[in-house]
């Protein structure tokens, strides 16, 4: 019989296939897994091995005895535990051992005043003193070995070595060059203060300007080609740590606002991202992969720089002091400007692209600092660039940050951080959000409809039409309506935020006169919503007595802004808001700051002209009436914006020309001391200063008193000419402002009048005329000799 047969059912042919790959790579991958294994067992063991030596060789083992503690098991224990024994033989053990024991001497305490072993007698001779210092070895020569060309034997190569001795020099000899560059040292710091001031000045003025050629240099190469000199922005930003003390802050000054404007110039107009894991892997052309680079480089660096100025501006407000001493403290304010500066016109000159939010939650902040230069940089800065944004991003997010600075501050800021808010450009985009809002919808017609109505031929034109039209505005890549006034209505609902937070629990802050300004030309976008409470808290404000005259002329004209937009369909009489004017106009003269009669030309306007069918004629009367008293105590451009005024309330009202007859209309006299400007009858009395305007010093003043005395007529010879008569009060005040005191127009000098002269030598007195003649005929011919009269006294 043959073997017993195996009960093992033998694998098939295919599935041998199968697993034939998968067994050769397993059997790969384990036999890498040993070979790694053992290598790292053999580097565990040669680093072990070296460790075991190096500590024989060249550390010193340690102390053996102690102070009156005897050698025993202990320390030969711990001897033993030190040493590195894992890698040794026995015989290298034994030999170490011995070695240990018989280097108790050496290495024991010998400046102990004691005896080692304790059982010594107390009553032994105490050591010397020159017994207690250890004793120098001998100095081993420190051997180099070179290696040499091996010799080839029969039992293989023989390598050949020799040692060159290397020779130290003694320590005397040492010492001597040591001293010598002591004094050398010495020699050049004594040296340095020879220079004369001169001389100082003009080493100095020759490394500022290499340093300028430099930057020069690497300035004109980087705007040359940007893309392939992109690595030199890093070399010039170098500079912006100059060490040299002479030269530190004004080669940091240069180089802060040199790389300012190269990266004005060579920062693409689009926002650069960063790239994805499958862009970063995908293959790409060589231009394409030099752009990325570029990009890549320049967002980098520009990251840097804008760090840099952030950290002088930082180091400025904390007075921190470098351990380099390169800049001085006296020295930290003017870097602080200039990079504030460069700041500022990035803000400007690059709000998209990167880092723009970074630049102006830097900026904000610097809105109020202590320092008027610094502050009035930045409000400037923020005011320009809500004037020249057009989507509304960047404003969004300046707004955004100075709200959480005001209450983070807890309303202590600078009113001119809150005026920086008129600039926003969002009066007109908003206006026409809420006339479409409130228009009738366009009802659509759905796709039945349009096929019912159009033709298969039309359709297919329409389709191709609406295709092309959406290709042409993403070429375009122009910012939707809707996505502006979305911005727009979001930064408008923070400004209003601010406000009213300031209006509710600040009250007598500085900042109110900022938010009723604000209020005041913001008025008509606010909610119907807020009408009531914020009427309710204007009348307040005013009825209190604590507001200024400006503070008062902002909340009447919020009012009327709120009630001649949106608010007309409000049935509100504010009467009260008409008499608090009525009673501040003898108030405003030309003593008192002359921009209140701007604010009061533009109450007039909404108060008088757009609601005239609101208003009484006995009301417009005495607005009238007290406006022409107010026109004689102000200066000219006063007199001629409120006369404009007093024209076009006498155009919006025609009966109140009675003003200008002496018949008294009605019972009563004029009361002028009356606050009531319903009850002051001012019917009864007439408008006499015009007549004393019409020789005013100023001919417009002077045309304007004539053109209402006589009824204000739009034609004749007494109406006005084209330039003053479509010309708004407002204009007229800004036009002929005496601001720079020059008179505008110029006033013509006075004629000069020509005396008249006495021609001829005769006198009308004949007998006075021979008695001259006489005297000085009588001097023609006598000689006065002076001489002889001097003679004749002595």
């Amino acid at each position: 019989m043959g073997p017993p047969r195996s009960k093992k059912r033998r694998p098939t042919f295919r599935r041998l296939l199968k697993t034939s790959g998968v067994k050769l790579e397993n059997k790969l991958k384990n036999r890498q897994m040993k070979q790694q294994n053992v290598a790292k067992k053999q580097r565990k063991e040669q680093k072990r091995l070296r460790q075991a030596v190096k500590g024989v060789v060249s550390d010193m083992p340690r102390p053996l005895e102690t102070y009156r503690s005897p050698p025993g098991e202990e320390e030969e224990e711990e001897f033993l535990e030190s040493l590195p024994t894992d890698m040794m033989e026995d015989d290298d053990l034994q030999q170490m051992t011995s070695l240990a024991q018989r280097a108790s001497f050496i290495t024991r305490d010998l400046s102990s005043c004691g005896p080692v072993h304790g059982g010594k007698k107390r009553g032994s001779e105490v050591v010397r003193s020159y017994e207690k210092v250890p004793r120098k070895m001998a100095r081993t020569e420190e051997k180099e070995v070179i290696h040499l060309l091996p010799i080839k034997d029969k039992t293989g190569l023989i390598p050949q070595s020799i040692e060159r001795v290397v020779e130290k020099k003694p320590e005397d000899e040492e010492e001597e060059e040591d001293a010598a560059a002591e004094l050398d040292e010495s020699d050049n710091e004594v040296a340095l203060p020879q220079l004369t001031p001169a001389q100082i000045e003009r080493l100095r003025v020759e490394k500022i300007n290499q340093k300028k050629t430099t930057i020069g240099s690497l300035g004109s190469a980087i705007v040359s080609d940007p893309i392939s000199s992109v690595k030199r922005l890093k070399e010039l930003r170098g500079m912006l740590m100059e060490a040299d003390p002479s030269v530190a802050v004004t080669v940091r000054k240069l180089v802060m606002v040199s790389l300012m404007e190269i990266f004005k110039d060579i920062v693409p107009t689009y926002r650069i991202r960063p790239l994805t894991a499958a862009e970063k892997t995908a293959k790409v052309k060589k231009e394409t992969r030099q752009l990325r680079e570029f990009e890549e480089g320049l967002v980098s660096q520009y990251k840097f720089y804008l760090e840099d100025l952030e950290q002088t501006i930082k180091d400025w407000k904390q007075k921190k002091k470098k351990r380099s001493q390169a800049v001085g403290f006296q020295s930290y304010r003017g870097l602080a400007e200039v990079a504030v500066r460069c700041l500022c016109e990035l803000l400007l000159a690059l709000p998209h692209f990167n880092f723009h939010n970074n630049i102006i939650v830097v900026l904000v902040p610097l809105m109020t600092d202590p320092d008027r230069k610094v502050s009035a940089m930045c409000c400037d800065a923020f005011r320009k660039l809500f004037q020249q944004d057009k989507v509304g991003g960047a404003s969004l997010a300046a707004v955004r940050v100075i709200s959480g600075l005001v209450k983070s501050l807890n309303y202590n800021v600078k009113p001119e951080v809150l005026r920086t808010l008129l600039s926003l450009r969002i009066k007109e985009v908003e206006m026409k959000k809420d006339l479409e809002a409130t228009a009738p919808k366009k009802k659509f017609m759905n796709n039945k409809e349009k096929k019912k109505n159009l033709s298969r031929m039309q359709r297919k034109w329409q389709k191709a039409e609406e295709k092309l039209q959406k290709e042409l505005l993403e070429a375009e890549a122009s910012e939707s309506k809707e996505k502006k006034i979305k911005l727009h209505t979001e930064t408008l609902n923070i400004v209003f935020l601010v406000y009213f937070r300031i209006l509710k629990k600040a009250q007598k802050s500085v900042l109110l006169p900022a938010v009723l300004e604000g209020l005041a030309n913001f008025a008509h976008l606010i909610n119907l919503e807020f009408f009531d409470d914020l009427l309710n808290v204007l009348q307040n404000l005013i009825q209190s007595g604590d507001l200024t005259n400006q503070e008062s002329l902002h909340c009447i004209q919020t009012v009327f802004t709120i009630l001649s937009g949106q608010g007309d369909v409000l049935n509100i009489d504010p009467l009260n808001f008409y008499s608090q004017l009525y009673q501040m106009l003898p108030r405003l003269h030309a003593g008192a700051p002359n921009d209140d009669v701007i604010i009061l030309l533009r109450c007039l306007d909404a108060m008088l002209t757009r609601r005239r069918k609101q208003v009484s004629l006995q009301r417009a009367m005495a607005f009238i009436k007290r406006l022409s008293m107010l026109s004689l105590h102000v200066l000219p451009n006063a007199s001629v914006g409120i006369l404009a005024a007093s024209r076009a309330a006498m155009h919006s009202f025609p009966k109140c020309d009675f003003l200008l007859d002496n018949e008294v209309q009605g019972s009563g006299f004029y009361l002028p001391e009356l606050d009531q400007p319903e009850h002051c009858n001012a019917q009864n009395t007439a408008l006499w200063e015009l007549h004393t305007l019409q020789r005013h010093y100023h001919p417009v003043v002077r045309r304007f008193a004539v053109h209402l005395s006589l009824g204000a007529p739009s034609d004749g010879s007494a109406a006005l000419s084209v330039d003053l008569s479509r010309r708004s009060p407002v204009e007229l005040f800004h036009d002929y402002s005496v601001r720079d005191m020059t008179f505008n127009p110029p006033v013509a000098p006075p004629a000069s009048k020509k005396k008249d002269h006495l021609v001829g030598t005769s006198l009308l007195d004949a007998e006075l005329q021979r008695q001259v003649d006489d005297v000085l005929n009588a001097a023609e011919d006598s000689n006065l000799d002076f001489t002889q009269t001097h003679r004749t006294t002595h």
